[in-house]
């Protein structure tokens, strides 16, 4: 029998050179180097990175590991995230705060053992007014103590390639050996706000309050927002402060402009209105510094893939594939595009990477987009054989 067609052409959608591509690459990520440029931080370490690619458009001494002070708490705030979105944790759920947990100090709520108070109230007091005592009443509901869930915390550091961090609390207390980068900060605060942007609807709260209710009656507590950024930055969303007399003032900054989101963090600024100054003039360098591209890849551009052996001829995939490339501004023309698809053979699993859209710059690649099976397609048989012989006779 006559072999099916077992490879499609690479079609190239602009002129453009560059290596066959294995169809068992994961997509990948440029990290574009910081420009020669300088700018006048007091913060130790630095990083303004695009949350939407990762990209990483200025750093100063990213990988320098200092205490981040309460900018843990990104850490915590993930992990509490990830508990609702599995279903384990609702917002309607009652903690009970323990005595371990009441005896936090530093910035606190002055919860009392035994009060309690729901999640979305937890939430609230962490991100607006960073919370120690909170957070880890948190910590040891979803874990059963602190220490488990800092487990978590660092275990969770290193699946997210966070190679500067160990953490020793869940609240961001100095304790020696407790340190991260700006790096790794932005990296767990991308990990955030992308996979779980209902963390904005409390980073954004500028005021709120809730009410104690302990043996001694009910009170109420007002809460305001620690992020000064919120009111004097245009387009910022979040994230989360931090200051001890070790760390200094830190931050975790986010801020969304014409359809762009980035993530700016500061370490070991020299005051409050430094850390403010810090994080607005890297804002202001992403912004002014990068443009999003966004491209489309039709059906229609890469054309029928054909399955050598398989039960059905040709195997059928996502008919829109959207790509989303941060780039330095005056730089889109410079971007060329590939399609490549390598041989399928039967069986083919749905999910299964056929090929992949490949986008340039020179010979840098930018971003490796897969073209993935929307459908199983099952070895040929002896009688799907047959058919297709016959058809193909008559």
């Amino acid at each position: 029998m006559k072999k099916a067609a077992i490879f499609i052409l690479s079609l190239l959608v602009c002129i453009s050179s560059g290596t066959v591509v294995s169809a068992t690459e994961p997509e990948t990520l440029l990290t574009v180097a910081q420009d020669e440029e300088g700018l006048e931080l007091t913060a130790k370490s630095a990083v303004v990175m695009e949350a939407g690619s990762g990209t990483v458009l200025y750093q100063k001494d990213k990988d320098l590991e200092l205490p981040p002070a309460s900018v843990t708490k990104v850490m915590s705030l993930l992990l509490i995230f990830e508990e609702i979105d599995k279903g384990n944790l609702k917002y309607t759920d009652k903690v009970t705060v323990s005595e371990h947990a009441a005896s936090m100090g530093g910035s606190q709520v002055f919860l009392e053992p035994g009060e309690s108070q729901t999640v979305d109230t937890m939430l609230k007091c962490i991100v607006i007014s960073s919370a120690n005592d909170a957070v880890v009443s948190m910590a040891e509901h979803i874990a059963g103590s602190e220490g488990a869930f800092v487990k978590r915390m660092n275990e969770k550091a290193k699946q997210l390639g966070m190679k500067h961090t160990v953490f020793k609390n869940s609240c961001g207390l100095d304790i020696k050996g407790h340190e991260t980068s700006a790096f790794d900060i932005a990296l767990m605060s991308r990990e955030l706000t992308t996979k779980h942007p209902d963390i904005f609807k409390y980073t954004k709260i500028w005021m709120d309050k809730f009410t104690h209710e302990t043996k001694k009656g009910t009170k109420e507590f007002g809460l305001s927002n620690t992020n000064k950024l919120l009111k004097q930055y245009n387009g910022c969303t979040g994230l989360k402060t931090g200051s001890t007399s070790t760390a200094k003032f830190c931050l975790s900054a986010t801020a969304t402009r014409n359809g762009v989101s980035l993530i700016a963090v500061v370490m070991a600024s020299d005051d409050s209105k430094a850390r403010v100054k810090d994080a607005s003039a890297l804002l202001d360098y992403g912004f002014s510094h990068c443009q999003v591209m966004e491209d489309h890849t039709k059906g229609k551009d890469i054309g029928k893939i054909t399955v050598a052996k398989g039960k059905k001829e040709t195997v059928s995939y996502d008919q829109d594939i959207p790509a989303k490339i941060v780039l330095v501004k005056g730089s889109k023309n410079d971007v060329k595009k590939q399609i490549r698809i390598g041989q399928v053979k039967a069986p083919v699993k749905k999910g299964q990477v056929l090929g992949y859209i490949i986008y340039k710059r020179g010979d840098e690649v930018l971003l490796k987009k897969p073209v993935k099976a929307a459908e199983s397609v099952e070895k040929m048989n002896y009688l799907t054989s047959l058919t297709r012989l016959a058809r193909q006779y008559f």
